[in-house]
């Protein structure tokens, strides 16, 4: 899953250099932290949080074939 959500998180930004992805792994749960560049956080959320939202629909989806569940989580880098 960190995997998908860095090559998706690349994609949208202009800085991809700047992605970092971190998974902190539970028993039945998975943090994921995506950090990115302070001004692309805007396209990393998109329009009405559209963009951040499909990532969090994906990462559901691909949760109930695993039978886990995934949280993303946004940081800013400074």
């Amino acid at each position: 899953m960190k995997e998908l959500v860095e090559l998706i998180a690349k994609s949208l930004v202009d800085d991809p250099d700047k992605v970092q992805v971190f998974q902190i792994d539970g028993e039945q749960s998975s943090i994921i932290e995506l950090k990115v560049a302070t001004e692309d956080v805007g396209k990393v959320i998109g329009k009405q949080g559209r963009n951040v939202q499909a990532i969090r629909i994906i990462l559901g989806a691909a949760g109930m074939k695993l039978k886990k569940r995934f949280i993303l989580e946004l940081i800013e880098q400074r």
